[in-house]
């Protein structure tokens, strides 16, 4: 009698376990979890919807920080033997270390969102438009050209700086300065979003970020960066803005050098994150050309954000010697958050007997910088 009630009990077990077998992937609508099956979890569908954002970790974005400050090792006291001219007996005294002046970098600014690129990662960048084989290397060659060229440069960053993980990005001037004055007056052209869109293409290939870089001319930020909107929406995008070309004073672009104030680069980083709050997106990336002391104004000012990253990048062109003072006039003095280095493959090397400047040069700057602009 025992015998059969257990025979009945697990004839009811086993009923009801196939119908479950059968029953809940249809209540999940397909989605089963055997784990055999479990290659829907990292199917494209998924990946879009809930993008992986990986938590900051302050620890390591310290220590990172602090690396790349690239700050000499603090003085240590010294020892001296000195002879008393009476008795002749040698006493060795401590000579206290030099004391130095606080080090500006790194810069103490605000934690930046989960899923922060920078500093984790080294971007290395391509600068150009589609439309010019002059306006840099992005543009110059046939994409597939273009983009190996690019990828033999990450490759020796990776090999200068193995513990930097290196990103690579295509930065496509999408509104550029011009020297005639346009249909409505304002000395710069847009670029469709044709072009665009093919840029953005370009990138995913090589699973890059793309920045968007403004040369406003007659008009305005407040003008320029909304119209933009629809692509700094999605999180591979980034934007660069060009001081050079804001000509506040009238003059028309390519006759003197424009400028941008600390309000201007504090109006696109609040735009910018306000994006990243309404799309729950990563930080985005604020990249800022200089190369002279006036073309950002009360540099001191601009305020970095929990949803913005910004890097004020070096843009001068010349020999190593001219670049590097370059960089320690207008970026090292002026700290704001991150730097950048741009590399011009022709301009950089016009004077005989110069080459462009390598990796392991640039990693000894102070600080390093974690943005790489190859034009």
């Amino acid at each position: 009698m025992l015998r059969n009630k257990k025979f009945w009990v697990l004839i009811v077990v086993l009923v009801i376990a196939g119908i479950a077998f059968f029953l809940i992937p249809i209540l999940l609508d397909g989605q089963t979890f055997y784990s055999s099956d479990l290659a829907w979890l990292n199917s494209k569908e998924v990946v879009d919807v809930i993008p992986v954002v990986l938590p900051l970790d302050k620890v390591a974005y310290d220590n990172k920080l602090i690396e790349l400050a690239n700050n000499p090792p603090p003085p240590l006291p010294t020892t001296k033997v000195v002879k008393d001219p009476q008795t002749g007996l040698e006493t060795t005294i401590t000579i206290p270390a030099k004391v130095l002046p606080p080090n500006i970098w790194p810069v103490k600014t605000v934690y930046p969102n989960d899923g922060a690129i920078l500093p984790f990662k080294r971007i290395i960048a391509y600068y150009g438009n589609l439309y010019s084989t002059k306006m840099g290397a992005l543009g110059q060659d046939p994409e597939d050209i273009m983009l190996a060229k690019l990828d033999a440069e990450v490759k020796k960053w990776e090999i200068a700086d193995p513990n930097t993980p290196v990103l690579p990005a295509l930065h496509y001037i999408a509104v550029v300065a011009q020297g005639s004055e346009g249909t409505d007056g304002k000395y710069r052209a847009r670029m469709p979003s044709s072009e665009i869109d093919k840029v953005i293409a370009m990138a995913k290939k090589i699973n890059g970020i793309v920045f968007l870089d403004v040369q406003v001319g007659f008009s305005t930020v407040e003008q320029e960066i909304p119209l933009l909107e629809k692509y700094l929406k999605m999180p591979e995008v980034h934007l660069g803005l060009d001081p050079e070309f804001s000509m506040k004073t009238g003059i028309r672009p390519g006759k003197v050098v424009g400028t941008f104030d600390a309000l201007d680069i504090n109006y696109v980083a609040n735009y910018l994150a306000k994006i990243v709050r309404d799309n729950k997106l990563p930080p985005k990336i604020l990249v800022i050309h200089r190369y002279t002391q006036n073309m950002v104004t009360n540099a001191t000012s601009i305020m970095p954000l929990p949803e913005v990253q910004i890097i004020m990048h070096m843009d001068g062109w010349g020999g190593a010697a001219k670049k590097i003072n370059t960089y320690q006039q207008f970026v090292y003095k002026e700290p704001v958050q991150f730097t950048g280095f741009k590399l011009f493959y022709k301009n950089d090397i016009l004077t005989p007997g110069t080459v462009l400047m390598t990796p392991e040069e640039l990693l000894k700057l102070r600080p390093k910088p974690i943005y790489i602009q190859y034009q």
